[in-house]
C-alpha cells in the first residue's frame, strides 16, 4: 500500500494547464482589446477637451472677481479706482488713505496673458473695465470676457 501524501502535484496532472497560463494573447484578444480603448478614447478625449478650456474660462472669472474687490476697496479707501493695477499692490502718491496691499500680486490669465485694465472703462464709463483677451491672445475678438459680460 502506498499512499503519495504530497501537496506537490503529480507531473502530468496539471502540466497542459501550466503551459496554457504562460502563452500569452493571441492576435484576436490584443486588437479587440486596442478596438475597446480606442473607443473609449474617442468618447472620452473630446469631452475632457471642451472641460479644460471651460476651466481656464471659469479661472479668468474667478481672477476677474478677485481683483474687482481688490479695485473696489482701494476704492472705497481711497475715494476713486487706481490708475494702473500696480496700485493695488505698492502706494501710489495720489492715494490719500492706501491700505493695501489690496492682493498679493497681479495674476495672469490661465492663457499667460495679462489682465487688462482701463480707467474709466469704455463698457463701464463710471467706474473700469477688467477683461482678459482669452485663449488667441488678441484683443477685441469675440472670445475676450470682462468685468462686464455675463457668461
Amino acid at each position: 500500500m502506498n499512499l503519495n501524501l504530497s501537496l506537490r502535484p503529480q507531473a502530468g496532472a496539471f502540466a497542459g494547464k501550466t503551459r496554457r497560463r504562460h502563452r500569452g494573447f493571441t492576435l484576436v484578444e490584443m486588437l479587440l482589446v486596442i478596438t475597446i480603448i480606442g473607443i473609449l478614447a474617442a468618447l472620452v478625449v473630446p469631452k475632457m477637451m471642451g472641460r479644460s478650456e471651460q476651466a481656464r474660462q471659469s479661472a479668468a472669472r474667478a481672477d476677474i472677481a478677485s481683483i474687482k474687490t481688490a479695485l473696489d476697496a482701494y476704492e472705497v479707501d481711497n475715494g476713486s479706482y487706481p490708475k494702473t493695477l500696480a496700485d493695488l499692490l505698492q502706494a501710489p502718491r495720489q492715494a490719500r488713505n492706501w491700505r493695501g496691499p489690496y492682493l498679493d500680486k497681479i495674476p495672469q490669465d490661465p492663457w499667460g496673458n495679462e489682465y487688462l485694465y482701463a480707467q474709466p472703462g469704455r463698457q463701464n464709463a463710471t467706474s473700469f473695465d477688467l477683461s482678459s483677451i482669452g485663449p488667441d491672445g488678441k484683443a477685441g475678438t469675440e472670445d475676450d470676457f470682462g468685468n462686464w459680460t455675463a457668461k
